[in-house]
């Protein structure tokens, strides 16, 4: 999870935040956009088998996200931090009107030919993404808030890949229902406005050499979660 940190590096002077953060932005990379089977999902080489298959595991990561951010919040003693990250869980629960981004995924899976309860029970996840999935719930629940916070920068990278799946699916897999693909199209101006707090908070807590370090190294890991979630549904539907 550490990313190497050189004994030149722990001397250094620390990057400016237009540094540092460039250099967080820069670990878009490795993000799972480029995985080989993101890339046959939005282009459409995928059988609905497959798309099913990818739905259906990454639902175990759409129920997990709240935990991940009450764990966050239950680790948190600045009420105005916690008064904006609770907006979070809303955001994937739902409240009142708004249904939430689990709701709209399990939407997302009925237009792909999945069944509510077939969702629910969690009965198409697989080990290696439910390990993954756990992982990353678990580091959230035992890290420093300000850690657990970093990890969720991968929000940086996801408009694009909701943009590109909203640009490309309704012409390479038109027998998905268009209105379940909302789940993507909401997610972009709420991702954008969740990295704004989330990289004011890793600007402000990571401020010398080692920490910035650290703080790739995090990022680097959460990165990787996503990567591996991808590898076990590349190997289970190929």
């Amino acid at each position: 999870m550490n990313a190497p940190i050189s004994a030149t590096a722990l001397h250094a002077t620390p990057w400016t935040a237009t540094e540092f953060e460039a250099r967080l932005r820069a670990l878009e990379s490795r993000y799972h956009i480029h995985h080989p089977f993101n890339r046959r999902l939005n282009s459409g080489a995928c059988s609905p088998a497959q798309i099913r298959g990818w739905v259906a595991n990454r639902f175990y990561y759409q129920i997990c996200i709240p935990l991940k951010d009450a764990a966050i919040l239950s680790n948190c003693p600045d009420r105005d931090t916690r008064r904006r990250w609770i907006q979070r869980l809303i955001d994937h629960d739902g409240q009142g009107d708004n249904a939430g981004g689990i709701e709209a995924w399990v939407r997302l899976g009925e237009a792909c030919g999945l069944t509510r309860d077939e969702l629910w029970s969690l009965e198409h996840v697989l080990p290696g993404v439910r390990f993954a999935v756990d992982a990353y719930v678990n580091f959230a629940r035992r890290a420093p808030w300000q850690e657990a916070v970093c990890s969720s920068l991968t929000e940086m990278f996801a408009p694009q890949i909701h943009l590109d799946r909203l640009a490309g699916w309704p012409s390479h897999y038109p027998w998905i229902e268009p209105a379940g693909l909302h789940y993507f199209r909401s997610r972009v101006p709420l991702a954008q406005r969740d990295v704004e707090h989330g990289l004011a908070v890793t600007l402000a807590h990571f401020t010398t050499p080692d920490a910035q370090q650290r703080a790739l190294g995090i990022l680097q890991f959460k990165l990787d979660i996503l990567w591996s979630m991808l590898d076990a549904v590349e190997k289970a539907y190929p």
